[in-house]
């Protein structure tokens, strides 16, 4: 059975001197009182009108509280706990349902010491014990709205900070994708859409290692603006081979250009793909002399296998592949013969009959062992 507290004579209390320090923000704070008994509403909204309090409303009914709630987002709700038809803990079940984040601002009216310790378990955040002392009162309801006030405050500041954020990373990617002139279905979309995972562990790609011989000795008789303009004129070709081929540019170091079949989309016949650029890469180079009178060749490594492919970098993205393919390519290469494709067995393995090759004995990789090794004639 609830008891209604006495309606004593409640005197006056200037604001500043109950509430000191209480910004016109807290006294403007949306409360509602929730009590069946008419004399402890009474009760409450003198106390805290007198306290300077603007924004006290109250209800006699607890089967509305949630929809008032739900239209005018209290700063705090003052709930009595012993109801007849709903209890407040039925109500801050209810409420749950409106405030989603969990947090609950109700201060609980009860007149039981066993209803306390329950009440804080199922979400209020605090207690006023019946019968009311005024300082009390006043105390807990500052402190709630207090730190209620500051509660909304902090999810206002993420909000703009969440906004704000967004649009940089927006503006980010539009500016990157611009700049690197990366396609809608490359790995930076796919970072787009997904910027949690940029690695992917590829089973079976092939690498081709290409590395332009004799261009060093260009260097000392020719300027920096003709080596750069001959050297992007090759690679751009090679571009063009690539991309027509269904491989994927890697990247380039100096004279060095590296391009990957079957990443980061899979393919069956990678290594043949890989093998038939490699030809084309010759034949262009070929023509390229012809036509500028030089003398570059080209040394090539391919190796098939697995790879880790990832996109590296914050700023800007650089899509980068490793792995044991890229390893045996580069010992391909690197100890290959000018003019040649040199290959792994793993490629050889996968080439068709369609392209000619002679065996040209083992090669020891770093960490791997022996690797029988294959030309392309």
């Amino acid at each position: 059975m609830t008891d209604a507290a006495p309606v004593a004579p409640v005197a006056p209390v200037a604001p500043a001197a109950v509430v000191d320090g209480i910004d016109s923000g807290i006294l403007g704070a949306r409360v509602l009182i929730v009590d069946d008994k008419e004399a402890n509403v009474i009760l409450l909204e003198r106390m805290l009108r007198g306290a300077g309090y603007t924004g006290v409303t109250s209800t006699r009914d607890p089967l509305t509280v949630c929809a008032l709630h739900e239209a005018h987002r209290y700063d705090l709700i003052l709930l009595d706990l012993q109801m007849p038809g709903m209890d407040g803990f039925a109500v801050m079940e209810g409420l749950k349902q409106v405030e989603q984040d969990g947090y609950l601002p109700v201060l609980v009216i009860t007149a039981q010491p066993n209803h306390k310790l329950r009440a804080l378990k199922a979400g209020a955040k605090d207690f006023i014990s019946k019968p009311f002392d005024v300082a009390e009162v006043l105390t807990r309801v500052h402190n709630m709205l207090e730190v209620r006030l500051l509660h909304v405050e902090i999810r206002r500041k993420n909000a703009e900070l969440k906004t704000l954020f967004d649009q940089v990373v927006a503006e980010r990617q539009r500016s990157e994708r611009l700049a690197l002139q990366v396609a809608p279905d490359s790995i930076a979309a796919r970072l787009q859409a997904r910027p949690d995972v940029t690695e992917e562990n590829l089973a079976d790609v092939t690498v081709l290692i290409a590395d332009v011989v004799g261009f060093a000795e260009l260097t000392p008789a020719r300027g920096p603006d003709e080596l750069t303009a001959q050297l992007d004129e090759l690679f751009a070709t090679f571009d063009k081979l690539a991309l027509g081929g269904g491989l994927r540019k890697v990247k380039t170091l100096g004279n060095s250009y590296m391009v990957a079949a079957g990443a980061p989309v899979s393919t069956d016949d990678h290594a043949a793909h890989a093998a038939q650029v490699a030809r084309e890469m010759m034949e262009a180079l070929e023509q390229y002399n012809e036509r500028t009178g030089s003398s570059l060749q080209l040394r090539i490594g391919m190796a098939s296998g697995t790879a880790v492919a990832a996109v590296i970098g914050k700023r800007q993205y650089l899509y980068d592949l490793w792995g044991d393919a890229a390893a045996i390519a580069a010992r391909m290469q690197s100890h290959g013969v000018a003019g040649r494709v040199r290959l792994s067995e793993s490629t050889q393995r996968l080439l068709s009959e369609s392209f000619a090759l002679e065996a040209r004995g083992a090669l020891e990789v770093e960490g791997l062992g022996e690797v029988q090794t294959w030309f392309m004639r």
